[in-house]
């Protein structure tokens, strides 16, 4: 299993814009064979940043579910949308490998 780490610089004036796209990729992703962690924007801090994380297989399960999104309306919709409204100033991805599990069980004070 891999973790899909996407890094936006978004327009600070349209976080309502990427609130909606995170909101459609909530229903697109998981359809479309992906495990959704979430999508996050900016709360306190940087205006600017925001990410969107999601566990898949591998490489090549990432390729093909890639080709699948592309051809969900949904997804094709919701990559239109943020082409259109212009609120994604910059993406990055990187993939990551979980290393520290198992984890232990959460201690509350």
């Amino acid at each position: 299993m891999i973790t899909c780490f996407i890094r936006y610089q978004i327009d600070p004036f349209k976080k309502e814009a990427f609130a909606e796209y995170a909101r459609n990729w909530g229903q697109a992703i998981p359809r479309n064979g992906a495990d959704l962690i979430g999508y996050y924007s900016p709360h306190e801090g940087s205006a600017t940043t925001a990410y969107g994380v999601y566990n898949i297989e591998s490489l090549a399960a990432y390729e093909a579910y890639r080709a699948r999104l592309a051809s969900d309306p949904l997804g094709r919709e919701n990559y239109e949308f943020a082409r259109r409204e212009g609120f994604i100033l910059k993406e990055d991805r990187i993939f990551l490998k979980n290393v520290s599990a198992p984890h232990s069980k959460l201690v509350l004070p």
